[in-house]
């Protein structure tokens, strides 16, 4: 009789962890880009390399990407912002740390409006952030779409006055990516 109710037991908790791992959702290639705007010229750099996860029940996010791994319409734009600003030898990573204002459920259906806040750093700086992301979930995967804008130097990036008409004070922040449950 005793040895039947630790069998349940094992079982009950079992069944908890698997189904807790069921709501962890991961992304491996998110899209990351970034857009700057000024009247001398466009920047924008793309990336396709970022990873995330997503905890459904608890809401907690972290999202990476590596900084080396954005793309530029010209090359030389790709050195600079490694070399020059993002200093991508010293800070390989961007990194958000969150958490979603409501927990998703998946398996329901449908969009949700949610805000993020937590905490981004870029460049070394780590400054708090909120941010409103609309979230699809269909058959147990979910999209995420979010834009924000990011202000350079909160992050110490340093422009140089020879090109300060060229670069954006603050940049535009895309992101957009597909979530599959953790398997």
């Amino acid at each position: 009789m005793t040895m039947k109710i630790i069998s349940l037991i094992i079982i009950c908790c079992l069944c908890k962890v698997v189904t807790q791992a069921q709501n962890i959702l991961i992304s491996n290639k998110a899209a990351v880009s970034f857009f700057s705007s000024t009247i001398v010229e466009d920047i924008e750099g793309k990336s396709t390399m970022g990873s995330s996860a997503i905890d459904a029940n608890t809401g907690d996010i972290i999202f990476k990407v590596p900084n080396t791994s954005f793309q530029f319409k010209k090359k030389l734009m790709q050195e600079h912002f490694n070399e020059n600003y993002m200093e991508s030898d010293k800070y390989p990573v961007s990194e958000f740390k969150g958490k979603l204002d409501k927990p998703i459920d998946l398996r329901t259906n449908g969009s949700y409006k949610v805000t993020v806040t937590g905490k981004l750093t870029v460049h070394g700086v780590t400054k708090d952030y909120r941010s409103v992301a609309d979230i699809v979930v269909s058959n147990g995967t979910a999209t995420a779409k979010s834009v924000f804008k990011v202000k350079v130097a909160d992050h110490n990036i340093k422009i140089p006055t020879l090109v300060f008409k060229n670069i954006a004070e603050i940049v535009e922040v895309r992101i957009q990516a597909l979530y599959q449950p953790k398997k």
